[in-house]
């Protein structure tokens, strides 16, 4: 089994549920409030932690509490940590979330010590015996272009989740094997909504010019499309479940979907368990939580049959 080497955000979620979502000036009772680790970066080294992968995490956290139930909850479901805490520095990053009756989410991140992480922290060393890098958005942007260029430099392969959503300078993306946006992400990268076919492989034909090789684009509850440099479009159908969360849904996608790779998969087959991964990731609720074991996944399977 190669090794994925995860360099993203690690956050612990404040989760409340609310019946609806509040309107500006609006304010509402909240239900409960649960502590449940999350971050882009974290929740997807645990998805594939979680699935049996051999996985690591480069990330920092605060000399805090949250910082201390984040790193015990790494190594509990077998991610290796490459973890710097932040000395002195911010506290650990909180994301503030409310969950209405439809499973829908609003979200509010404070990055605190995801924001510490520096390319000064980067050495070579950290790369060697992985085969994989995967990142996000949520740490700072000259820290994931240098880690970039220091894996390709050691033969990794590079998997970029443009989330949040911005603008890339073009070193990053040349940089970047496998890109994975969702439908907004991808518009916000290439000006093109990817509403039809056409538009799918127009706005990936930029990208293509400027160095990636393969792209996958999520589609929620519709699954995900992949297409390669040829301009070969692959389907893969969502699964339908009844949705109690939906925070940490492409999050768990990419996780199964690098696990899958990770096992010597092909990029099909390995789109296939993701997107049941990401359904029962939704039913339950919180991130890391919800995220599914390779027996629920099989099992799941098993059931379908």
């Amino acid at each position: 089994m190669k090794k994925i080497l995860v360099l993203g955000s690690l956050n612990m979620d404040l989760v409340t549920r609310v019946h609806i979502t509040p309107k500006v000036g609006e304010t509402l009772l909240g239900e409960g409030l649960e502590q449940i680790p999350g971050g882009k970066g974290a929740n997807q080294a645990v998805a594939i932690g979680k699935l049996g992968g051999q996985v690591a995490m480069l990330g920092r956290v605060g000399m805090d509490g949250f910082g201390e139930v984040l790193m015990k909850n790494l190594s509990a479901n077998g991610v290796e940590a490459y973890l710097t805490q932040a000395v002195q520095g911010p506290p650990t990053g909180v994301a503030l979330i409310m969950v209405n009756d439809s499973g829908d989410n609003s979200i509010v991140v404070i990055p605190g010590a995801n924001f510490a992480l520096n390319k000064e922290d980067l050495t070579p060393a950290m790369f060697e015996g992985c085969d994989y890098l995967l990142a996000q958005l949520e740490t700072p942007i000259e820290t994931i272009e240098t880690a970039f260029a220091m894996a390709k430099a050691q033969g990794l392969y590079t998997i970029l989740n443009p989330a949040p959503a911005r603008t890339l300078s073009k070193q990053l993306i040349e940089r970047t094997d496998l890109l994975v946006p969702n439908e907004t992400e991808f518009a916000t990268l290439t000006g093109i909504q990817p509403d039809s076919e056409a538009h799918i492989k127009e706005g990936a034909s930029l990208l293509f010019e400027i160095g990636v090789k393969e792209i996958i684009i999520t589609l929620g509850e519709d699954g995900a499309c992949h297409i390669d440099t040829s301009g070969n479009l692959h389907y893969v159908k969502g699964h339908k479940v009844k949705a109690v969360d939906t925070t940490g849904a492409g999050d768990s996608f990419i996780g199964g979907l690098l696990y899958g790779m990770a096992q010597g998969e092909d990029v099909k087959k390995a789109m296939n368990r993701a997107v049941i991964v990401g359904a029962l990731t939704v039913t339950k609720l919180g991130a890391q939580s919800s995220l599914p074991t390779l027996k629920e996944v099989e099992d799941y399977v098993g059931g379908l049959k």
